[in-house]
């Protein structure tokens, strides 16, 4: 049976955490590994970071939408933005790629996203914002007993 949450919040640089924290939350019922939690909360942190300095350009007056379900021991993660867009989001993905590189940004955002997650789907527009849907299968945390 399918477990759903959603979450909505100001593009503040400080709900990043909230955000990261509230999806760990919820995912921790499947007793994931210490790995696969830090890597969602990594992608959590990633994505809402993506939206509020490339899709709202640090506009602290937007909302960011977080949807997460779980279906077994598969994990569907979405992060929604109604921002700027992305002009090229082939390039967005590239590694190194940043659009504020007076920010002094690192560009790995979508490639870490690619990295810890099964499949990765960017849907953007200019001047609608950008949704990234990902999912992840997680392996059964074991307990060794002695």
């Amino acid at each position: 049976m399918k477990n759903e949450m959603f979450v909505q919040f100001s593009s503040k640089s400080e709900n990043e955490s909230f955000a990261r924290v509230t999806v760990a939350s919820f995912i921790s019922q499947l007793d994931p590994t210490m790995d696969e939690l830090t890597e969602i909360k990594t992608v959590v942190s990633e994505a809402v970071t993506n939206s509020i300095i490339h899709g709202y350009n640090n506009e602290p007056y937007h909302m960011i939408s977080i949807t997460c379900s779980i279906s077994g021991d598969e994990i569907e993660l979405t992060v929604k933005d109604d921002g700027v867009g992305i002009n090229d989001i082939e390039e967005a993905r590239l590694p190194l790629f940043t659009s504020k590189p007076e920010l002094e940004r690192s560009g790995m955002g979508f490639t870490i996203i690619e990295n810890f997650m099964d499949s990765v789907e960017v849907i953007s527009n200019l001047g609608e914002g950008t949704t990234v849907h990902m999912t992840k299968q997680l392996t059964k945390s074991k307990t060794v007993c002695k």
